[in-house]
């Protein structure tokens, strides 16, 4: 069988199947990003608004790197919830694929299909 054909599932351990099968699911209609978010707090410079008195304005920023560059974006808070969830799941697929990796690295190391 040559490397750049497809594995049939019934040649795959439950292992990969199941971690595949997660991994589908997970990329198949939701969104994902890598990225960071981050809090700032700040003063917003009036003197009659309540962080003159300590409680700062909170604002939420995704820090991401195009073409080497790091550059962050303004995240409303009606997208909060949903930024959030694609930045973990950008996270989880990576650590599937990590997983799967690790699974193919032992194929190759041990000489299987």
């Amino acid at each position: 069988m040559s490397r750049q054909e497809l594995i049939p599932r019934g040649r795959m351990t439950v292992q990969e199947r199941e971690l595949r099968s997660v991994l589908n699911r997970l990329l198949s209609g939701r969104g994902v990003i890598h990225g960071t978010l981050i809090a700032r707090k700040r003063v917003c410079g009036k003197g009659n608004c309540r962080c003159a008195k300590g409680q700062l304005h909170e604002s939420l920023y995704l820090v991401v790197t195009e073409g080497g560059k790091p550059g962050q974006m303004y995240v409303p808070q009606s997208w909060a919830d949903a930024v959030r969830q694609w930045v973990e799941n950008y996270h989880r697929a990576r650590q599937l694929m990590d997983e799967l990796s690790a699974l193919h690295w032992d194929k190759i190391r041990q000489r299987q299909d």
